[in-house]
């Protein structure tokens, strides 16, 4: 069953753009990822230093064990890990009703609104 990890992430206020960067630079990362099927970053409108990380994976398991244990995560926190204002709230999520081909297909993962 296909998951979506959603992060919550806060970074450091006055290091968004900065933040923004590292992420454009990491995004690849989670691209070439076993088991990833597209990935977003989201930023609030209403808390501006927080974001939203929304990737698609075809199991917790290719998350938790296969990303995480992988140089492309090791990568991804060096990028952007100075730029967090506390550890990330990280969560999996699955559909459980809604079209499937709305904004919870893997192929608009990846694209803006």
């Amino acid at each position: 069953m296909s998951v979506w990890e959603i992060a919550e992430i806060d970074v450091v206020a006055g290091e968004e753009k900065a933040f923004e960067a590292a992420y454009a630079e990491a995004q690849p990362l989670f691209e070439a990822a076993k088991g990833c099927l597209g990935v977003q970053l989201r930023r609030s409108v209403e808390f501006p230093s927080r974001y939203r990380l929304v990737v698609g994976w075809e199991s917790v398991e290719a998350h938790t064990v296969d990303f995480r244990g992988s140089e492309g995560f090791a990568r991804w926190r060096e990028l952007v890990g100075r730029y967090f204002d506390g550890a990330p709230r990280v969560e999996h999520v699955y559909r459980v009703a809604g079209c499937a081909n709305t904004a919870d297909s893997a192929d608009t993962a990846g694209t803006a609104d």
